[in-house]
């Protein structure tokens, strides 16, 4: 595909992003940005800021559809948005969350629902949280040719078992257990692993172990990438970003100021002008 102005030069150029590329990545030590998307809006958007991956998150659960955890979203709405980003995406690697009962139940279930998100979406890979215990689903999916990413520490899915949004890997025996979840990942296929949560030098410690790389979100700078929520890097909605965050805009701000601008304009007769009207 040729460049574009608005394409900023990556280690990768221009051409698409495979998950072989992944491992080449955390090889050369040249670190992996991934952000979420959700539709063509946010999906040109950051492509054209140069990210090397999509993630259709199941926080669409919450930056979109308002609900307070990721529990509700299912999976035709993930697929619904899946197949937005898919058609706008032209470079990055595009990962699609696969959402909470998609992937718990059976392995057949699971290679189902997962082969629905490729089909369907045009994605290169799904992503699904737990270590050890989702293994059957992991298994079975590599095995329908399916790449793909984990997901440890902190996963929201699991949210009514941890009591809350807590960091993980602080309790006696925890580490070690995220540490052996990290290996068991990896060698079972996956092609890389979100970690979420966790302490800074736990996570280092996981990056030097395993040979696939890590994604980290509040988890330190020692992972081989990071990701975001496109909504919290842009301050797109009103509510106080978790401590990982760094926004490096406030949209939400300008978003309601340009709104008020048009309202008053609209009131005061001064919108649409001339220039604004057909003759």
């Amino acid at each position: 595909m040729p460049s574009t102005p608005s394409t900023p030069s990556t280690p990768d150029g221009n051409r698409r992003i495979t998950v072989p590329d992944f491992f080449k990545r955390k090889k050369k030590g040249a670190p992996l940005v991934v952000l979420t998307a959700y539709d063509r809006a946010t999906t040109l958007a950051a492509e054209a800021g140069g990210v090397d991956a999509l993630l259709v998150g199941d926080s669409l659960a919450n930056v979109l559809l308002g609900y307070e955890s990721t529990l509700p979203v299912t999976l035709d709405e993930m697929i619904h948005h899946g197949r937005a980003v898919g058609r706008a995406r032209r470079r990055a690697l595009m990962i699609v969350d696969m959402p909470w009962m998609s992937y718990h139940v059976t392995p057949e279930d699971a290679v189902r629902n997962a082969a629905r998100i490729v089909r369907e979406t045009g994605a290169d890979a799904v992503k699904l949280e737990g270590g050890r215990k989702r293994l059957p689903a992991v298994r079975a999916i590599l095995d329908a040719e399916i790449p793909v990413m984990g997901h440890l520490g902190l996963t929201p899915q699991s949210v009514l078992t941890m009591g809350g949004y807590r960091v993980q890997g602080k309790i006696d025996g925890s580490a070690e257990r995220l540490l052996d979840d990290a290996a068991t990942l990896a060698e079972a296929g996956v092609f890389s692993v979100v970690l979420e949560g966790i302490p800074g030098d736990l996570a280092s410690r996981i990056t030097e172990a395993v040979p696939i790389p890590t994604i980290g979100i509040g988890a330190g700078d020692g992972c081989d990438g990071q990701v975001l929520v496109y909504h919290d890097l842009l301050g797109m909605l009103p509510e106080d970003s978790p401590k990982f965050v760094r926004r490096y805009a406030e949209l939400y701000d300008t978003q309601v100021e340009a709104i008020r601008q048009w309202v008053t304009a609209v009131r005061d007769r001064t919108f649409p002008s001339d220039e604004e009207t057909y003759h």
